[in-house]
């Protein structure tokens, strides 16, 4: 999915929600392990219930390879089920240089057909670039994340005082692609710095995670993110998915990314951006 495919999905859906796929098989509904693959099972109803709120689906690689074989045929069936409705993002947190970056970018993008990937920029632009190499694919870059151990390095004021670690990193790193193969990971939790990176890079994508459980606010992150393009995927996972645990688990999953969907579509509107 390219750049004008996405926002023409974000636009005419009313909508930059991306839902998280985060299963985890001691809080998925119990009625679920009956089945030969809870776990896709459960992304399936999940998919099902949210499909029409949201426009991107972020499926964290940890739940699924902490399952071994099982947990990628999981993923698989999960991709495949997603459809090319919908942008999907691998947040795999690839960080690796040369043939080795290059054989994650193709596990992803050619036998998975991920339209992204998150990438971790320690290693430099040889870590990156073989990612960018994939026409219609992108690199979700890590920027400025909302953990708390964010602090130990990506604030840390460098080069004479003169800009901070994470600053560095999207000033260089947006000269590697560019707005139509590169969005930056920025956390919700730090809304003071949303703003601040707009304005170095007013053009790109921005991924967003912090919304919900971790206490990020829609509204902040709106009014200091969003461009001319809309320019945000604002992530939810645990707020939507385990939004119930019994056998309506889907329903309540789909009331919250609804409901969730339709302040996204009312701040676009405020906005004029639809």
């Amino acid at each position: 999915m390219n750049r004008e495919k996405l926002i023409d999905l974000i636009k005419s859906r009313g909508s930059f929600l991306c839902v998280g796929l985060d299963p985890d098989l001691d809080k998925i509904p119990l009625h679920l392990h009956e089945y030969e693959d809870p776990i896709f099972e459960f992304n399936a109803a999940i998919i099902d219930a949210t499909r029409d709120h949201c426009v991107a689906y972020k499926p964290n690689l940890a739940f699924y390879e902490s399952m071994g074989l099982f947990g990628w045929q999981s993923l698989q069936k999960t991709i495949e089920y997603i459809g090319e409705s919908h942008f999907t993002i691998a947040d795999a947190k690839r960080g690796d240089i040369g043939n080795t970056a290059t054989k994650y970018a193709e596990a992803f993008f050619k036998n998975m057909a991920f339209d992204s990937v998150t990438v971790a920029p320690y290693m430099g632009s040889d870590s990156v670039k073989p990612f960018l190499e994939f026409e219609d694919k992108w690199v979700v870059l890590l920027a400025l994340t909302s953990n708390p151990g964010a602090d130990d390095f990506q604030l840390e004021i460098m080069d004479g005082g003169v800009e901070k670690l994470y600053q560095k990193v999207i000033r260089t790193s947006c000269t590697w692609g560019s707005p139509n193969n590169m969005m930056y990971v920025i956390g919700a939790t730090r809304p003071e710095y949303i703003k601040e990176i707009r304005a170095m890079v007013p053009e790109h994508f921005f991924l967003v995670p912090g919304v919900g459980a971790q206490g990020g606010s829609l509204a902040d992150v709106a009014e200091n993110g969003l461009n001319s393009d809309v320019g945000l995927l604002v992530n939810a996972s645990r707020s939507i998915i385990y939004a119930g645990r019994d056998e309506y688990f889907a329903e309540a999953a789909g009331s919250e990314a609804k409901r969730i969907s339709a302040e996204m579509k009312l701040i676009l509107q405020k906005k004029g951006l639809i």
